[in-house]
């Protein structure tokens, strides 16, 4: 029986100490989409490429539960005739499979049915230079050193910790049949953890997103989570309603992140969404938060990507600016449609301006509120006027008389993100969160801590 055969395709990597070889070059990923490009005969091909390096390591009752690390490519070919496309992905790379693959796509094109929405595939584009990314993945006693400075936190306090770790690194490369090619770098890395008290009243929980491992710090992490779940011990109950909260950064990010799930513009136009404006049309130029808003997509914040999915160079986007709808996003299609430029966003980064109030003077500008670490389990409950529920987690606080007093227990939430935008009284500094439900790396979200009024609670839950 042959050995198994490596997803990543390279007879160069022979130390065996690597922790993790690096992903597809420019030339070899060039290479391969023209050997794809030569088996073609359909009108239009177009071939994508994700070479991706990853490592995680999993941690429970204080302990490192699951470490592991893999590396792979994966290739998928677009195949077009006339108005009927089909896609298929395949990881492996040598020409007879490329060849197959390529030919498997453009029977399945024949027989799909004709897509009225067919966009041409796009010829070469001007890209800018991308920033040079490190790509270092950490070793397994790394991630390990990582973990123990969290364990040790919660260990001495008497608590448990759980968490989830994961780095990044990625390549990505674009071309067509008609002389598009582009080729990014990209890398991510992430680290969540929560901590429990011993007796079940108590939980806390801390998250950093980068991207590069060193812009993650386990030791911070450890701090806060432990912290959180120790203050948090012993909630009592609060009643439902409209409070004025202090809402921490991962809990605002949590939210405003949703903002650019809607903010498509064919649905806006089609009177489906928050931005559809009464009696037709859309809502740029209208003012829908408060002047303190401002937010931007700008590729800068993350990893820099030189170009969307569909090869477009990428731009800055400001969606709202000082609370005025600026832009909304357009595909290529629906563009075309309304005779505009297509939006060209580097995935869901999103970046909220910010103010100069801190946290601790948030807290000691509120009377009667509610501090909130973080939301979890968001569902959407209407579309149109982006209302969501779910619930408050690892650390809710009382607020009385600018000071913290009781740890309470936790609530459900009925609220839009852009009601809460609406009814913004001050914000702090802001930073980059975690913000994705599952702890993995995720677009780049910047936020600051806010104070808002009238957030509506709509129930008590007995979780922890």
């Amino acid at each position: 029986m042959s050995a198994p055969r490596s997803l990543w395709d390279r007879a160069d990597v022979t130390t065996p100490d690597m922790a993790m070889p690096d992903v597809l070059s420019r030339d070899r990923c060039q290479a391969i989409a023209q050997r794809i490009l030569g088996f073609a005969t359909a009108d239009e091909t177009w071939v994508t490429i994700e070479s991706r390096a990853r490592c995680d390591t999993r941690f429970a009752a204080n302990q490192v539960s699951t470490s592991g690390a893999d590396v792979g490519t994966i290739v998928t070919v677009h195949s077009a005739l006339g108005r009927r496309s089909a896609q298929l992905s395949t990881n492996r790379l040598d020409d007879a499979a490329l060849a197959s693959a390529v030919a498997a796509v453009e029977a399945l094109a024949r027989i799909t049915p004709e897509d009225p929405e067919h966009m041409p595939v796009l010829g070469p584009q001007q890209y800018r230079t991308q920033r040079t990314l490190s790509g270092v993945l950490p070793s397994a006693d790394a991630r390990a050193n990582a973990v123990q400075q969290v364990t040790d936190r919660a260990r001495a306090a008497r608590c448990t910790a759980a968490g989830y770790l994961e780095s990044v690194t990625a390549a990505t490369a674009i071309a067509t049949s008609r002389g598009l090619f582009g080729y990014q770098r990209s890398s991510a890395s992430s680290m969540t953890a929560t901590v429990r008290t011993t007796d079940g009243t108590g939980s806390g929980w801390a998250g950093m997103d980068a991207s590069e491992w060193s812009g993650i710090d386990a030791e911070q992490i450890g701090i806060d989570a432990t912290d959180k779940a120790q203050r948090s011990r012993n909630p009592v109950a609060v009643e439902p309603g409209r409070y004025t909260v202090v809402l921490e950064p991962t809990a605002v990010g949590n939210l405003v992140q949703l903002i650019l799930f809607a903010i498509a513009a064919r649905p806006a136009d089609e009177g489906r969404s928050f931005f559809s404006a009464s009696g037709g049309g859309n809502k740029i130029g209208r003012m829908v938060a408060s002047n303190y808003v401002t937010l931007v997509s700008d590729p800068a914040d993350a990893s820099d990507a030189i170009f969307t999915n569909e090869g477009l160079p990428t731009q800055t986007v400001t969606w709202i600016e000082h609370g005025v709808v600026k832009t909304l996003m357009y595909d290529r299609f629906w563009a075309q449609k309304q005779k505009t430029a297509p939006t060209a966003r580097a995935g869901v980064t999103v970046r909220m301006a910010d103010g100069d109030t801190s946290l601790p003077s948030l807290i000691a500008s509120t009377e009667r509120g509610i501090l909130v670490t973080r939301f979890w389990y968001i569902r959407p409950v209407d579309p149109r006027t982006m209302l969501y529920t779910g619930l408050t987690r690892d650390g809710t606080f009382l607020i009385e008389n600018g000071k913290v007093s009781h740890s309470i227990k936790n609530l459900r939430y009925n609220e839009s993100p852009m009601f809460m935008l609406n009814n913004v009284e001050a914000m702090g500094r802001a930073v980059r969160i975690s913000a994705s439900e599952d702890g993995s790396p995720g677009a780049a979200v910047i936020v600051p801590p806010i104070k808002a009024r009238d957030f509506l609670f709509t129930s008590l839950t007995d979780s922890v």
